[in-house]
């Protein structure tokens, strides 16, 4: 066969039909017959508004909205479909996560978390290179956080409340004073592990791990000396919690590393047992009851065979 005139152009246009073919219609006819998911629900009026300052503000640069079977973090709870999109115009998947995945986000935290998080994300999270976007103003910033408290859809909503619930019961502890606040706190933990002192032993190297550990994750809602007056706290009610109004009111290791663990539902107490290992959230949490509650059970019994590392 002579590469003739008529045979480069022929090829060329033959070639190019089967690339639309494969890559533009085949997925349009597969994609156009998507069902909505069980999930799936239309936005608010304030919620595509929030879309368009997510796109707007090139969120989607940073982070992703879908998690993959691969995927260990916040969201994996379930893997993204392709019918929690069919509305979805452009479709923001994203492809790198300098930030956290945001697919299934909403409700993980209450709206004064994510205030205090868009005035400045080091208020929430002292490490986050993310820029603040204070400059939208009270309405562009409520219309973002409403539609980031979509994400999720019908899954968020449900989270959004069970935000609400504990929001008020936390609201009515904490406005009945410390001893009531307190005492609320340690109830809604399971009495197993009230009963667990902190199995590591006190010492220089562990509160050495423990203060860093504060300092990139808890600083900006407790404040540098515990007293929960950290630069996220005018954002935030019920306030963080001042540590220091703990003493003597039986606060165990255990209790530390359950509200550590699990977060308090309802404030701007985040969960981070997806962030901090397990190691990492007693050494915290020793480092907060010796230097903020000046009191610490750590390594007294009951304990078990201590760790091979230990002195």
């Amino acid at each position: 066969m002579k590469m003739t005139p008529l045979a480069v152009v022929a090829g060329s246009l033959l070639i190019l039909a089967t690339i639309v073919f494969v890559v533009i219609l085949l997925p349009y006819v597969h994609t156009s017959q998507t069902a909505p998911s069980e999930i799936f629900r239309q936005r608010s009026v304030d919620e595509a508004a929030g879309r368009k300052l997510y796109i707007a503000n090139g969120c989607v640069y940073c982070h992703s909205q879908s998690i993959r079977t691969i995927d260990w973090g916040l969201g994996a709870e379930r893997i993204a479909q392709a019918g929690d999109y069919v509305e979805d115009y452009p479709i923001l998947l994203g492809s790198q996560r300098t930030g956290p995945d945001l697919s299934q986000d909403g409700g993980e935290h209450p709206d004064d978390w994510h205030v205090a998080h868009f005035v400045n994300p080091r208020y929430t999270r002292p490490l986050s290179i993310m820029p603040p976007f204070e400059f939208l103003g009270d309405t562009g910033m409520n219309q973002l956080i409403r539609y980031v408290q979509s994400l999720g859809m019908k899954n968020a909503d449900h989270r959004m409340k069970r935000q609400a619930f504990w929001k008020a019961e936390s609201i009515k502890a904490y406005e009945a004073g410390p001893d009531a606040n307190v005492q609320w706190l340690s109830e809604n933990i399971p009495q197993g592990w009230r009963d667990v002192p902190n199995p590591y032993p006190t010492s220089e190297a562990g509160l050495a791990r423990g203060h860093k550990i504060y300092q990139d994750f808890c600083l900006g809602c407790h404040g540098p000396v515990g007293d929960g007056m950290g630069p996220a706290q005018p954002h935030i009610y019920p306030p963080p919690l001042n540590f220091t109004i703990l003493k003597n009111r039986e606060i165990s290791g255990g209790i530390l590393y359950y509200q550590i663990m699990n977060g308090i539902t309802g404030t701007a107490m985040p969960y981070f047992k997806r962030e901090l290992e397990s190691e990492k959230i007693w050494d915290v949490g020793n480092y907060v009851a010796v230097n903020f509650i000046n009191e610490s059970d750590a390594n007294m019994e009951p304990k078990g065979i201590d760790a091979a590392y230990e002195p």
